[in-house]
């Protein structure tokens, strides 16, 4: 049976870990491809283009999007993100799980565009740890911290269009739920209904060769 790749969507307050979730998720587990968003915002420190963001302009992400290279993309806090799409549709076909780290906006959707996709939600495991790891950070004015905060209140009445939660509490034990989950999703009957048939098939032929005329 070919093992078919997911895309998994992956969203969560500003400063809760998702990065370092999911490159840990990626590092420990081969199956895994982690879709690179392009965005307008500029680079932080430490961060490389290609790495971390395919750093774009305003005017080459609007040619992005008029040349259909884009799956979704969104407004966040003054600044375009966006997901490639070629990069995408190549890991799936190899039957890769595809990671999409992507706001409440751009994961509406895909949703809507890959109805099996499975939308994963990350959460602090209070708002004080949210803050301080916003503020830990140290790269960030007030103004952007308050920005984000208030942003975070904004997504937290959203929490509900998604389908699973990850608390980034414990890292190690934040990565092996999120693997797990997606394993779980794997076995869905739903994602297995080609395989299904070809065992039903089998059955009948066997059957109506080792008992012909029966029923």
């Amino acid at each position: 049976m070919d093992r078919k790749g997911i895309l998994i969507v992956v969203s969560g307050y500003s400063g809760v870990g998702k990065d370092t979730l999911m490159k840990a998720v990626t590092a420990r587990y081969s199956q895994y491809a982690l879709s690179i968003s392009v965005t307008t915002r500029e680079p932080r420190e430490n961060e490389l283009d290609g790495r971390e963001y395919f750093f774009k302009t305003r005017e080459e992400f609007d040619e992005m999007i008029d040349r259909g290279e884009l799956i979704e993309y969104a407004l966040f806090c003054g600044n375009y993100y966006g997901t490639p799409k070629k990069y995408v549709e190549e890991q799936l076909r190899r039957g890769r799980d595809v990671i999409l780290e992507i706001e409440q906006k751009g994961a509406r959707q895909i949703k809507e565009k890959v109805p099996d996709s499975v939308l994963v939600f990350v959460m602090p495991p209070d708002a004080a740890t949210l803050e301080m790891r916003l503020r830990g950070r140290g790269t960030e004015p007030e103004e952007v911290i308050r920005q984000r905060l208030l942003k975070a209140v904004e997504e937290s009445t959203y929490v509900d269009n998604y389908e699973y939660m990850i608390v980034n509490g414990d890292l190690d034990k934040a990565v092996e739920e999120f693997h797990q989950l997606v394993e779980s999703q794997h076995k869905e009957l739903d994602r297995n209904l080609e395989f299904a048939q070809e065992i039903q098939d089998e059955l009948k032929h066997l059957v109506s060769v080792k008992y012909p005329g029966a029923e």
